[in-house]
């Protein structure tokens, strides 16, 4: 079996690689590290023979088609401009590029000689103008009408690109499956996400001192990287999820964003005062994924503890990046 992962340098792709080769795949990995690094981990992976590294602009279809080749069984496409900053101060590129990036893939995979299934990785950024002006169940299931946050919103580019992206998948006449990712966490994900967030701040400090948290109240639940990765490949393998949707994360436990502090507090074992600050802009009061269509169909849950997983967390991220020089995505 040969799979094609763009943003194959990025944290979802660099941990999904790992999986496949362990379960006997050929792999290419595609990116442009706009936002990936290419740290000590990913040059040791490149090491492997199943892994081949292709640094390519998929923005350019001339040059999809003469880097890769035509005969993959899957496709993952992971590809997008994400994080906050870009999509706050570069919302048309993120909407212009994101769908781009997809026909394009769209239409490399209709080239593909015998195509299994096409991966696309939307967000579950998608519930949030639902949850804004109508409320809805929570857990969510994918059966949730999707309202759009205003279009002026400068957040509301990302999610846009993703609902359209799934829109363009529906009318495609290629096998897709379409995973919605729910707060993914774990080793080599980049700082600029809550836990890893935190974590930092607290090994910083010393006894005593103020941690500030924002949105404390917000709840959340977290999806070990290992378990996303599981359900991602399952859900790619399986013949009743062609052609439909899912939520990957876990359903429970649902926590607050302090409570988060309070575990990462007692991983790092800093005695601080927690100090609540306000809420992130545009940030949903609560996400939590219905994962029983998910369930039903691959038979598998997650299986990583938030303590344990926090605690994994830390431990590559002061080992590595804390007390070594490891490079780290923003």
């Amino acid at each position: 079996m040969k799979a094609l992962i763009t943003g194959g340098a990025g944290f979802i792709g660099y941990h999904l690689a790992n999986k496949l080769i362990g379960a006997g795949y050929e792999v290419v990995l595609a990116d442009n590290f706009s936002r990936g690094v290419e740290d000590s981990f990913l040059l040791e992976l490149e090491k492997n023979e199943n892994v081949t590294f292709c640094s390519i602009d998929l923005m350019d279809k001339n040059k999809i088609d003469e880097q890769l080749d035509k005969d993959f069984d899957y496709i993952y496409h992971l590809a997008a401009i994400i994080g906050v900053q870009n999509v706050l101060n570069h919302s048309y590129d993120v909407l212009k590029k994101n769908v781009e990036l997809l026909i394009n893939m769209i239409d490399f995979a209709g080239k593909q000689k015998e195509l299994k299934r096409f991966i696309f990785a939307s967000t579950s950024e998608i519930y949030a103008g639902t949850l804004q002006f109508f409320g809805m169940d929570i857990p969510t299931p994918e059966t949730t009408p999707l309202t759009i946050t205003p279009l002026e919103h400068p957040r509301t580019s990302y999610m846009l690109s993703k609902i359209y992206g799934e829109a363009l998948l529906n009318q495609s006449d290629i096998p897709y499956t379409i995973i919605r990712p729910h707060n993914f966490y774990g080793p080599r994900m980049g700082m600029s996400h809550v836990i890893p967030e935190l974590l930092k701040k607290s090994y910083m400090k010393n006894d005593g001192e103020q941690l500030e948290v924002f949105s404390v109240k917000h709840k959340r639940t977290f999806c070990y990287i290992s378990d996303a990765v599981e359900i991602i490949l399952r859900l790619a393998e399986s013949k009743d999820s062609e052609n439909k949707a899912y939520n990957v994360g876990n359903e429970n436990p649902e926590v607050s964003i302090m409570e988060v502090a309070e575990a990462v507090l007692k991983v790092t074992g800093k005695k601080l005062d927690i100090v609540p600050m306000p809420e992130a802009p545009g940030s949903p009061a609560r996400r939590c994924p219905s994962m029983k269509k998910t369930f039903d169909c691959i038979g598998y849950k997650g299986e990583v503890s938030l303590a344990d997983g926090i605690q994994k967390t830390y431990e590559w991220y002061k080992t590595y990046i804390f007390e070594g020089n490891e490079l780290s995505a923003k």
